[in-house]
This record gives C-alpha cells, structure tokens and sequence, in this order.
C-alpha cells in the first residue's frame, strides 16, 4: 500500500533524466580513465634511459674548440648559472674513465676492442635493479650498451662483411672479458650487456664500479664534465631552448618536444576527465533537487504515513531502492559501454604496441562508483525525508 502511494509521488521523466546524464558522465570517466591507463605505457616506453624530464646537454663543438680543448668541459660557473634556472631541478654530470686502458672481448664473437666507459647516477637509468649493481670484490660488471651501436653493426658492418644479424637478445645472452689496465696493474673482469639505451649514446657501467676503477687504476681526480643531464622542474617552460641557445649549448629539442607532447597529453586528459566528473556532480546534483522537491512537494503525505505508524525507514526504503536501482543500472551500462568502446581500440594497440591490456581498472573503477554513490544518495534521501518529519 505504501509503495502504491509513494510511487505517486515520483516523477519518472525526473528519475530517467539523472540515469542518462549519470550515465553519459560515467561512461565518459571509465573511458577517459582506462585510455589514459593503456596509452601511458606507449608514450613513456620511449623513456627507457632516463626519466622524461631530463635531457643530455653539452657545448657545440667549433673550429676554435677543435685547437682547445678544454672549451668542450662545463666550467664551476657555468653548471652553477644553469643549477640556478628556475625550471631546472637538479644537474649531474657524467663520469668517465680517465687515465687507463680498457679492453673487451669475447670469445663467442671472436673480437676484442680498446673501448671507454661512462655512468650516471641510477636514479637516470630504468633497467633491472637487480642486474644493475656492483659491489667491490665481485668480477661481474653489468653493460648498458647503445641501441645505435647495435643497429650499425647489423644495418652496415654486419650486412657488408657478410656477418650474422645479432638481435638484443643474442647480445644480451652473450659474455664478455674486460680488462682494466692501469700504472702496474691489471684486473679483468666477466660482463654482459644487461639493457640497451636509445637516448644515451655512451657504454654505460653502474656508477660504483666506475669511481672505483678511477681510483684503482687511474690518476684520480675529479673528472671534468663535458656532458650533463639536466632534470627539468618544469620541462614546458618556454626558456629552456632560448637559454641553451644563447649560451651555444647543445641538447636534443626532440626530447623536449617529447615533454611537451606528454604534459599536453596528461592536461587533454585531465581536461576530459573533470569535465565528466563535472557531469557526473550535475547529475547528482540534478537527482538530489528532483527528490528535494518531490519530498516538499508530498510532504502531507510523508508526514501523514509517519504519523499513521509508518517508520522512517519504511517511508525511506521506497526512495533508496528506486535511487538505487537506477544508479546502479546506469553505472552498469556505462562499464559495457567502456568495455565495448575499449575493445575497439585496444586490439590495435596489442597488434602494434608490447603492452598488456587489463580491464581491473574499469571493474574497480565501477565498483567503487556504485557503492560511494550509493552510500552518498542514500544518507541523502534519509537526511531530506528526517528533516520533513522532524520539522
């Protein structure tokens, strides 16, 4: 009987009106949410060297700098004056082997090379920690070996010398022999090549190893630095080519395009995200005026039922339940749409991109959605209707 009387009371044009609008803001939410989620990995997977808000800088080389060399190195002044740059957040300097003779070779390939080392500090790098580490006493010492040292091996020389393609995992399979040799002492070491870098073109060892070496075979001192990385605290601000400019450093602007790209891409997002939240907020905001006015609206009849021995959970339950119900049905619909709209895009992706495609996000995206919103709506409905009864 009761249901009867409040189902009077109830306008469904009202009750339609915040399922669609919920649902449009929802669907609008998940989808935004998961793309971001699958596309971020693509965008960052470019990233494998360092982070992406630092970049390699070093002094154009000229005619003059040709006869001195000692123009190539960043002076104290000079890494101080860039430290100082509002957008820049920290700088560090590549270290290098100085004053003795490396030697690799490896019996798998048959070839042995005099060659150089650098680091820099691992807070740059994204390669396993576990592989990436050397602590004095040990003989192994982990490679990280360009991408462009492989490629012209098999594009140019391997190609014309009538040599076998290698790919990374056949390099990274491989061991090698080092040999440091020093003012009357020698040491040699087992390697392998344990990450490949894109955006470094340097043979880069763990930082450790490298001070150690310096001090064990070379004449050490500080080394100068001719290359830096610089990490950005604001990699968009507009100064950052203009003061590498004048000052006639050099750094690759694609990275910094990159940044760019990437803070656009987060900002479209944020954009299209608040803006469902926006939806989402109206469309609450919308339900919780239309019930306002139909409890104001009916209020004789919720005070009538209360006071005939109806409790305010009984008067209340009619409410929830049917809030409930629509909320959950549009929150529903809204998870088959991403899912739907998501499977559209995501084969493509795993057709052209090595990522893993997971759908937990939508689920406990949803999940959470339905039971806040239903916690929320709820209190609503039972806050307005004590107030009537009360008043």
């Amino acid at each position: 009987m009761i249901w009867k009387l409040q189902k009077k009371t109830l306008l469904p044009l009202q009750i339609f009106g915040y399922g669609i609008t919920l649902f449009i803001g929802i669907t609008i939410s998940l989808i935004t949410l998961t793309a971001y989620t699958d596309i971020s990995p693509i965008l960052y997977s470019e990233s494998d060297v360092f982070n992406d808000n630092s970049v390699i800088v070093s002094k154009k080389i000229s005619i003059i700098k040709t006869f001195d060399k000692e123009g190539i190195y960043f002076t104290k002044e000079e890494l101080k004056e860039i430290e100082n740059k509002d957008f820049v957040k920290e700088v560090s300097k590549f270290n290098k082997a100085t004053n003795y003779k490396i030697f690799l070779s490896s019996d798998m390939f048959g070839f042995g090379s005099d060659l150089f080392f650098e680091s820099v500090p691992n807070k740059f790098l994204d390669v396993d920690s576990e592989k990436w580490v050397w602590e004095e006493g040990s003989d192994f010492v982990p490679i990280m070996l360009p991408e462009d040292y492989l490629q012209l091996y098999n594009l140019g020389f391997a190609e014309s010398q009538g040599l076998p393609l290698l790919s990374k995992k056949t390099v990274s399979l491989a061991s090698f022999n080092i040999r440091l040799t020093g003012v009357n002492k020698s040491k040699k070491f087992k390697s392998s090549i344990v990450g490949f870098s894109s955006k470094i073109n340097s043979i880069l060892v763990p930082e450790d190893f490298l001070k150690w070496a310096n001090k064990e075979f070379g004449n050490y001192e500080e080394s100068k630095a001719s290359r830096i990385l610089v990490e950005f605290s604001n990699p968009n601000d507009e100064s950052i080519i203009e003061f590498f400019e004048k000052n006639n450093y050099e750094v690759k602007q694609d990275k910094l395009e990159k940044n760019k790209l990437i803070f656009f891409f987060k900002l479209s997002f944020l954009f299209v995200f608040l803006i469902s939240i926006i939806i989402v907020i109206l469309s609450i905001g919308f339900v919780i005026l239309s019930v306002n006015l139909i409890f104001r609206k009916n209020k004789d009849i919720l005070i009538n039922l209360y006071n005939i021995g109806f409790s305010l959970k009984q008067i209340t339950f009619f409410y929830k339940l049917i809030i409930s119900i629509v909320t959950a049905i549009s929150i529903f619909l809204s998870l088959i749409s991403s899912l739907c709209i998501r499977n559209l895009y995501s084969a493509k992706l795993i057709s052209y991109f090595d990522i893993e495609v997971s759908n937990s996000v939508l689920f406990i995206s949803s999940i959470s959605l339905i039971i806040l919103l239903l916690i929320l709506l709820n209190f609503i409905i039972v806050k307005r209707i004590k107030n009537i009864l009360v008043s």
